[in-house]
């Protein structure tokens, strides 16, 4: 990788929606990217505004449009709420600009569809930083080798709740919790599994599952876990292997050893080709690997969009098309009420 002073191509952007969330993660991550901040752009807490802008050297706005009409930008990182990113985008594509949208791109699947008419033939994606965790890489990678042939299962761990008035939800076109929060599991499941085509769900007092039929045969379980942090998870179960990933830091690809019952006398068989393999990240050094913007997945997703407009090539990870699924299987999760959903493509 390259730091942003090091790139001899960069492109222009700018940030809208400067809290915490983008001042911890987004603004620092463009220390890796190939892009120059123009702009940051925030409609409220002008005090804010004013000192970010300063610190990074660049202009500030309180309106979006004007920042869009006076600045000749490339693309734009929106970290807004999802009930105005929609809004923010579309003044994007009409000014011919590239978005990067936050996760979720919007409060429903109506929004998403929207946004992907509004776009072109311009570059959008959504920044499920699930979906492009490097332990994610890893797994997408032992799924594809057809050495390890198509996954049987997926169980996936996470602390979110599914409301149990879903069917209301949906009525009233409310934004919850579950729709900002499920969609990290679900982005996950997604990648790594591929297109889905049922979902059921189950609420129960305190937590709840969601059965997530794949139309490749995988099954997924969501299981909506309580308690305290950290307790998210991943487990992707093959034939003969399965890989585990423990609290994003940690990935175990288990390939099992020859074993004959009531016979094998050692765990450790000889040679390279069985048994347990491990990565995780080292933390004795000052590097870039164990810092939670990599970990994460939030350089990445980022980087993904930057490549994709310097090459000029579609997205097809956190595309618009991918988070419209992530938000069908949330919206279907809501109606299900122990009734199988079935998944439609647009």
């Amino acid at each position: 990788m390259m730091y942003q002073r090091e790139y001899k191509q960069k492109l222009k952007v700018a940030m809208v929606g400067i809290g915490s969330h983008a001042y911890r993660n987004l603004l620092p991550a463009l220390n890796y990217l190939p892009v120059e901040l123009c702009a940051v752009c925030n409609r409220s807490n002008e005090e804010i505004l004013v000192n970010t802008a300063r610190q990074y050297g660049c202009r500030h706005y309180m309106d979006s449009q004007k920042m869009f009409e006076n600045e000749k930008l490339d693309a734009v990182f929106i970290c807004t709420p999802a009930s105005v990113q929609p809004h923010i985008a579309a003044q994007a594509f009409v000014a011919g600009v590239n978005v990067f949208v936050e996760k979720p791109p919007a409060e429903n699947s109506e929004q998403i569809l929207q946004m992907i008419k509004d776009r072109g033939s311009l570059v959008a994606v959504a920044g499920f930083k699930k979906a492009f965790m490097p332990a994610t890489d890893k797994a997408i990678e032992i799924v594809n080798n057809p050495k390890y042939g198509v996954p049987d299962s997926i169980l996936a761990v996470y602390p979110v709740k599914l409301p149990d008035n879903g069917k209301d939800i949906l009525k009233n076109k409310e934004y919850t919790k579950w729709h900002k929060n499920s969609c990290h599991p679900l982005s996950f499941m997604l990648a790594v599994g591929g297109k889905v085509s049922y979902v059921t769900s189950h609420v129960g007092k305190n937590s709840g599952i969601c059965i997530i039929e794949f139309e490749n045969g995988i099954i997924g379980n969501l299981h909506l876990a309580t308690g305290p942090q950290p307790n998210e998870m991943y487990n992707i179960y093959g034939n003969s292997w399965n890989v585990k990933i423990d609290n994003t830091t940690r990935v175990i690809f288990n390939r099992g050893i020859p074993f004959d019952y009531g016979h094998t006398e050692s765990f450790i068989s000889e040679g390279e080709d069985y048994g347990a393999i491990l990565w995780e990240p080292q933390n004795c050094l000052a590097t870039l690997e164990n810092k939670a913007l990599f970990i994460q997945g939030i350089y990445g997703e980022m980087k993904y969009f930057c490549d994709c407009i310097l090459e000029k090539k579609v997205p097809e990870r956190g595309s618009l098309e991918f988070a419209l699924r992530v938000m069908k299987v949330c919206e279907a999760a809501l109606f299900s009420e122990g009734k199988r959903i079935k998944i439609e493509e647009n």
